[in-house]
């Protein structure tokens, strides 16, 4: 019976074939969403092993952070890009758990950020998470919570206005774009406790630093903070 299901399950897949999200090309049996040159080839940062890497360096002076890392670059025509693409406009989250997996195995070895109480994405407003179907950035929570052993917080840092987008704006606008946007609706929740506060991609930085705004009111938080990529 098995051997017949193997046998359907290759004919299938020589007229449905599943491809690679990031190259586009037809996946082995084993492979699972990336294809294994893709997974070898990605342009990881390492960011995990270096405390002062590039993302921790662009909110020096803008929010006191505990630790810092991301686990892909970004450019544009990349695969890091097919993979955002798919992410966020395909109906694909499980490529989010996946990222999250691949990034949580990483950062076990980074002792601050494997030490956090709680993991919190960055809220969707209502309005687009309907219209998408799911957050992203949760997607990718939750696979790093799989991989640390780290509960996930929704519904309590929440997004009270859509925003527009901020794709061609700049740092400053983009900032501007953002106060105001976010709040808590249960802080007793999260007194005292160490949140890795995830994003999918960090460009200016701007959206985090405005969820850090408003978890760093609560008292005692420290804030660490994770993403699947950011843009070079």
């Amino acid at each position: 019976m098995n051997l017949q299901h193997t046998y359907f399950a290759d004919f299938v897949s020589l007229i449905f074939p599943e491809l690679c999200q990031a190259c586009a090309k037809s996946l082995y049996r084993n492979e699972e969403l990336i294809c294994a040159d893709c997974l070898y080839h990605l342009p990881y940062t390492n960011f995990h092993l270096q405390p002062d890497n590039t993302v921790a360096q662009q909110f020096w002076g803008r929010v006191n952070l505990e630790a810092a890392a991301a686990l892909l670059y970004f450019s544009k025509g990349s695969r890091v890009q097919n993979l955002m693409h798919q992410l966020k406009y395909k109906n694909k989250p499980e490529i989010g758990v996946y990222l999250g997996k691949l990034a949580g195995k990483r950062l076990l070895e980074n002792q601050i950020i494997s030490s956090a109480d709680v993991i919190i994405p960055v809220p969707l407003h209502k309005q687009k998470q309907l219209k998408r179907g799911y957050n992203q950035s949760l997607s990718f929570a939750e696979g790093l919570s799989e991989k640390l052993s780290i509960p996930v917080s929704i519904n309590n840092l929440v997004r009270t206005t859509s925003t527009e987008s901020q794709t061609k704006k700049s740092r400053i606008s983009r900032y501007e774009n953002m106060k105001e946007v976010f709040s808590i609706k249960n802080p007793t929740q999260l007194t005292g406790k160490h949140i890795l506060l995830v994003d999918d991609i960090i460009t200016t930085g701007a959206t985090l630093e405005a969820c850090c705004g408003v978890l760093l009111e609560v008292p005692g938080v420290r804030i660490s903070i994770a993403s699947i990529a950011v843009a070079t």
